[in-house]
């Protein structure tokens, strides 16, 4: 335990690596102890004393917590272009597979740990989520799944600061590099959630997850947030009709990409809604179905008519043909007549 206290003290030492030249021989010795300490954690046993706590804490902060380089431009697009890589990885991953290695021990003990891994290592750990390299995002995913598995004390903490990270991106920045990140870790979270579901949930579906559809990088997180609303909708179908009417009120006016977005989340809602919920939103759906379908999109067009191969969809319409066959006749009758791409 001595040796394993003195590597991790090495280890605090962190080196440039934009400058490819300078400390070489360290910034390799840094590199193989991080290896040996990568090791020892996996196989060893009896090493976990109290004093190895703050100890890791310290040498994992010194190493992941930095202020990240601002984007090269403010034209940077991540639907565009490449993601500026950390220079540092080769002793970063290391640094995240050690301290990911050190959550899952069996010896690790929540009760001493909760000393050192607080809120503010939470909060840094979060500002972190806004990292353009994809390789540390989801290392930081799996870090932040194992602190939420174990430290109870913080779950609620967790959520709400991941609430004020959407807040932010919706209503003021637009950018945050790892909204799909955090949206894959609420997928779990929402699915261990008791019934009945408590109000701050709801709301935070209503308020937080419906707005996020109004966003102009969606399709970089739409599937990772789809799947958060359908697992609430799994949870409790009674919030479908405000989440479909959330839906029908954002729905996109002018980007057909979007649209063939939102009318997948809608099919997915769909494939679990409950017909006793169906028949309240039908109408204004199938208003909207229609307009689609009718779309000058050839893609939309084409989008909204799959609903047409769907056995469930199908049935529902059947059962409530006397509503919504009024609505979709005019549309259908007129692709099948004019539409330039039958």
């Amino acid at each position: 335990p001595c040796l394993f206290l003195k590597k991790l003290q090495q280890c605090c030492t962190v080196f440039d690596f934009m400058d490819t030249l300078s400390d070489l021989k360290m910034k390799e010795y840094k590199r193989s102890t991080l290896n040996e300490l990568v090791d020892y954690v996996t196989v060893s046993r009896g090493y976990l004393t109290e004093q190895a706590y703050p100890e890791v804490v310290k040498m994992v902060s010194y190493n992941i917590f930095r202020t990240l380089p601002p984007s090269d431009s403010n034209e940077f697009d991540p639907e565009e272009d490449e993601p500026t890589l950390e220079a540092s990885w080769p002793h970063l991953q290391l640094v995240y597979e050690f301290f990911i290695r050190f959550l899952e021990s069996q010896e690790f003990q929540p009760s001493i740990a909760k000393k050192y891994i607080d809120q503010k290592f939470v909060l840094q750990l979060l500002e972190l989520f806004d990292s353009e390299d994809p390789r540390e995002r989801d290392y930081l995913k799996t870090v932040l799944h194992r602190i939420y598995g174990k430290f109870l004390g913080l779950r609620a903490f967790i959520r709400k600061q991941i609430n004020n990270i959407f807040l932010r991106f919706v209503y003021e920045t637009e950018h945050f590099n790892g909204v799909a990140e955090l949206l894959e870790i609420l997928g779990s979270i929402i699915n261990g959630f008791a019934l009945p579901l408590k109000a701050e949930h709801k709301q935070f579906l209503v308020k937080v997850l419906i707005p996020l559809h109004t966003v102009r990088s969606l399709s970089l997180f739409h599937a990772q947030l789809a799947y958060c609303i359908v697992q609430f909708l799994e949870k409790d179908p009674a919030l479908t009709e405000p989440v479909i009417r959330g839906l029908l009120k954002f729905w996109p006016k002018t980007c057909s990409q979007k649209e063939v977005m939102y009318l997948g989340e809608l099919e997915e809602i769909l494939d679990v809604i409950e017909p006793t919920q169906f028949v309240k939103i039908q109408e204004p759906l199938f208003k909207q179905i229609s307009r689609c379908v009718s779309s000058p999109h050839f893609q939309v067009a084409e989008r909204a008519l799959y609903y047409w191969n769907n056995e469930y969809i199908m049935s529902l319409i059947e059962e409530n043909s006397s509503v919504i066959l009024p609505i979709m006749f005019a549309s259908l009758y007129r692709i099948s007549k004019e539409h330039w791409n039958p």
